[in-house]
């Protein structure tokens, strides 16, 4: 298991919605369900490998949770409720409680804080890039509890560059979805294929000129 599952699941232990602690064995089966819903995905995993790389019997995990979607669900709705939203707005204080010259300087720094933030979480995220399509309950978590937090404290910045002149007259939320698309399509795109051995990828070229495509786009001339 590695060090970045395990703090995660500190912070699930500490931060249960009913304030009790998980047994010995609901922990070790919601580690083994993460690393086998993160390596093959929901639909293709089993309860009974679960189980197996949980080291215990396939019917204990039905005495815990009830269905293989429940167990879906102890795992990314407390995630998302009780970490994804603080960790979020905690690493992105970082930036967002900085102070930046240009939409360019921001844009540089929100870059390097989400690459540090999949680096750390890689696991737990790729479980919820794969289900949160496919499953209603998760797409409604994190609208509610992701989503709403992180927008408004975006807007608050776009609002602030819009009035200083560095952005175009857009409203704040088309400026946020055309700059989040287009930063996280460089982000994944160099998670999964720049950091491949043997890929030819030059990282800093790759990042400028993500930057300069979105300022051509939404920046005004000075």
């Amino acid at each position: 298991m590695s060090d970045t599952i395990e703090q995660w699941f500190e912070e699930i232990l500490k931060l249960d919605a009913e304030g009790n602690k998980m047994t010995e064995k609901q922990s070790k089966i919601l580690q083994a369900a993460i690393d086998v819903f993160a390596e093959k995905g929901y639909a293709a995993s089993s309860t009974s490998e679960i189980a197996q790389r949980a080291g215990v019997a396939e019917g204990t995990i039905f005495r815990h949770y009830k269905t293989k979607k429940d167990l879906l669900l102890s795992i990314v709705a407390p995630v998302m409720a009780k970490l994804i939203a603080p960790f979020v707005l905690r690493d992105f204080s970082k930036v967002l409680d900085a102070e930046f010259e240009s939409y360019e300087s921001f844009l540089r720094a929100l870059i390097d804080n989400r690459i540090e933030f999949l680096k750390r979480h890689m696991n737990v995220l790729r479980i919820m890039i794969q289900e949160i399509p496919f499953h209603s309950e998760l797409q409604q978590q994190f609208q509610n509890v992701v989503l709403a937090q992180v927008l408004e404290r975006l807007g608050k910045i776009v609002s602030k560059f819009q009035a200083e002149g560095h952005l175009i007259a857009l409203p704040p939320e088309t400026i946020i979805r055309l700059t989040a698309s287009t930063v996280m399509g460089y982000v994944f795109i160099r998670t999964f294929y720049g950091e491949r051995e043997g890929a030819i990828w030059d990282d800093e070229f790759e990042r400028q000129a993500t930057i300069d495509f979105i300022i051509r786009g939404l920046g005004t001339k000075q």
